[in-house]
């Protein structure tokens, strides 16, 4: 009885947990703060938007939640392009889109320009930086993948800490407009952070991959059964699989594990973007001075910094499985972002901010790296890629639903209250993968018991052969 062979996962030629890596850390640290951490700060011009156009909560929101969506409905198009072309271009290209989009939109006459400069064109420039930024930082660590992600997701904690301030400093001194304008030479820093990704050999699947993603698209099509009775048209097949997948792995639509992974990305995105717009402004509706609402996104950067690192270096030591961690800091999450509208004070939302930081923190932190388990690190670039698009549809609605509560109940306590109902429901699809892990880890012993006692039977047979 054949043995069955072990499998042999191809990873991009390159440095590992050190070297040149940690400049990729680097690259990635800025990239999370310019991109994420922007939009975390947006709160600040928000108020000023909707009063000088005269226009509702709702409206207004859009253009968070346009740039949201559209960052994670791009991401697929971030990694077909960095496969073809290589991912320093690629972000290069998107750095400078995202600083055009930021001064164009300094110039919008109305919200519909502000939608298509602001929303999509500097949404649809992060895609093409954040998606490959991310995935080369993924394939250069292993060990060390846990600490990593989170160290330079911290990016997004120490700029939003920075930039909430400074961002309403020059709202005061220049009118929103002129701080738009200095945000998008600001973002011309992007381009430097794809000058410092050294490009790595392009992944090309292996055969076994290649099976195991064949086994997966039978779920689709009955058709891809009768294409393996002509083993010749298969073989000449191979090739074009090949070169396909290695620009986009189409056959994760038929995972059942990676796709409830999405799900949970869908309803966390209803609720993760929301509160950092809001705070911002439902803070001054409870009365703080406006430099006081701004420093609570300070204190929430400042926790969630210590949030990332720390759980992320937990998440290291391996003590429990990362998938039960994110169960739990999403539970906490939500739970604490139902807190919210019982604080009135500026003191009492100082210590909602620093909760919802430290929660928010330790998610951001393992989610990427528990993707990674879903799917396999080899298949991380495509699976990142169509893990933002499905998401997109939780980041491009959770900001209007949340303005239409806001609005109906002329409460901005409302919107937190929205958020934390969709992170509870997100934990489930957590739940519910994992329970597919533990039934598939079950199965794999059940296989492996078998196999031994195919392997012991084998070895008795031989034994009675030779004593014949």
């Amino acid at each position: 009885m054949e043995l069955p062979r072990k499998r042999r996962i191809v990873r991009p030629a390159g440095p590992l947990d050190g070297g040149y890596g940690w400049f990729i850390v680097l690259s990635t640290f800025l990239v999370f703060g310019l991109t994420f951490g922007v939009i975390k700060s947006f709160g600040v011009f928000f108020v000023e938007i909707q009063h000088y156009f005269a226009t509702t909560a709702t409206a207004s929101s859009w253009i968070t939640s346009i740039s949201v969506a559209t960052v994670h409905f791009g991401a697929p198009v971030g990694s077909a392009l960095s496969a073809c072309f290589g991912h320093r271009p690629v972000v290069m290209v998107g750095g400078l889109l995202s600083s055009i989009g930021m001064v164009a939109g300094s110039y919008a006459q109305d919200l519909l320009q502000l939608y298509i400069t602001v929303g999509f064109l500097t949404g649809f420039g992060y895609a093409l930086t954040w998606t490959p930024t991310v995935t080369m930082l993924g394939w250069y660590f292993e060990k060390r993948r846990p600490v990593a992600n989170a160290l330079a997701s911290t990016g997004e904690c120490l700029l939003t800490f920075v930039l909430t301030p400074s961002f309403q400093f020059m709202v005061d001194q220049y009118s929103w407009r002129g701080a738009m304008l200095i945000l998008g030479a600001l973002q011309l820093n992007l381009c430097l952070c794809g000058a410092l990704l050294r490009p790595l050999n392009r992944h090309v699947p292996s055969k076994e991959l290649l099976e195991e993603k064949d086994h997966e698209l039978e779920l689709l099509s009955q058709s891809h059964t009768d294409s393996r009775v002509n083993g010749s048209d298969s073989k000449k097949s191979d090739p074009l699989k090949v070169k396909i997948i290695s620009y986009v792995d189409y056959t994760l639509i038929a995972n059942a594990r990676f796709m409830v992974y999405s799900m949970f990305g869908v309803f966390a995105a209803l609720g993760f973007f929301a509160p950092s717009l809001f705070l911002v402004p439902y803070a001054r509706s409870q009365g703080v001075e406006e430099y006081q609402a701004a420093a609570l996104m300070s204190i929430s950067a400042v926790l969630d910094l210590f949030g990332r690192v720390f759980f992320g270096w937990v998440a290291n030591l391996r003590l429990v499985k990362t998938v039960h961690q994110l169960i739990v800091t999403v539970i906490l999450l939500g739970i604490v972002l139902l807190l919210c509208p019982l604080a009135t004070t500026f003191t009492q939302l100082a210590l909602f901010s620093a909760g919802y930081g430290l929660v928010f923190g330790a998610t951001v932190a393992i989610h990427i790296t528990v993707l990674a388990e879903v799917v396999g690190v080899e298949r991380l670039g495509s699976a990142l890629g169509f893990f933002m698009l499905i998401r997109s549809s939780g980041g491009l609605l959770g900001p209007p639903l949340a303005g239409i509560f806001i609005d109906r109940m002329n409460d901005y306590g409302a919107g937190f209250l929205m958020a934390g109902v969709a992170l509870l429901v997100s934990a489930l699809f957590l739940l519910v993968l994992h329970q597919m892990n533990k039934k598939g880890m079950e199965k794999g012993k059940d296989i492996h018991l078998e196999n031994g006692k195919g392997r012991k039977d084998l070895k008795n047979k031989n034994s009675s052969f030779g004593r014949s």
